[in-house]
């Protein structure tokens, strides 16, 4: 069934790519998908459902690339890498947009609010983080990525302060992108300035 579902989620945003939420239909999902819609209610409960996975995904993906960009070398290379991923990625999903800016267009699904039902075979997902919670998460990764064992405590506050700074100028850059010098010379301003 994994492959089944991502196959659908995959057609589901293929869908949500053509044309806004709220003119997705269910039976095109799962004829693109290759699947019965049976399937699609089976694996997603209804539409609901299917937009609360699609965002999920969504979500994940912004986190993985957060973790890839973490996986370098050099302290502020790798958070430019996050600064730089974090524009690109919304620049190209606006499911990953909303979720970092909390601006939902009536393109897309509504953000998933509250407990979602849960068809019986599926396990309940954990909710989705808020924008302030997705800038909690990348500043926290950051810091256990940038850090090593027995670092100060002072130094660690110092550390999250600087990583918050670095999230914070690269959601800003979403809404409002840089002009000469783009992410990497706000960073190295921002690393000018601070201690790292």
């Amino acid at each position: 069934m994994a492959a089944a579902r991502e196959s659908l989620l995959d057609a589901a945003g293929a869908a949500l790519a053509r044309r806004p939420w709220p003119a997705v239909r269910m039976v095109e999902v799962a004829a693109a998908a290759g699947v019965s819609r049976q399937t699609l209610y089976n694996e997603f409960g209804g539409k609901d459902g299917l937009a609360r996975a699609l965002v999920r995904r969504a979500a994940d993906g912004y986190l993985a690339g957060v973790e890839r960009a973490l996986a370098g070398s050099g302290d502020w290379e790798r958070l430019t890498a996050v600064a730089e991923w974090t524009a690109a990625a919304a620049q190209q999903d606006a499911l990953v947009r909303a979720l970092l800016t909390g601006c939902w267009s009536e393109r897309l699904p509504a953000p998933p609010r509250g407990p979602a039902p849960v068809p019986a075979q599926r396990r309940p997902e954990a909710p989705l983080p808020s924008p302030p919670e997705l800038v909690r998460i990348v500043r926290d990764r950051a810091v256990a990525a940038l850090s090593g064992p027995g670092t100060a405590p002072a130094a660690t506050v110092e550390l999250a302060r600087s990583c918050e700074l670095v999230v914070r100028l690269a959601l800003s850059c979403v809404t409002a992108p840089p002009g000469e010098g783009g992410i990497a010379g706000l960073i190295r301003t921002a690393a000018s300035r601070t201690a790292l």
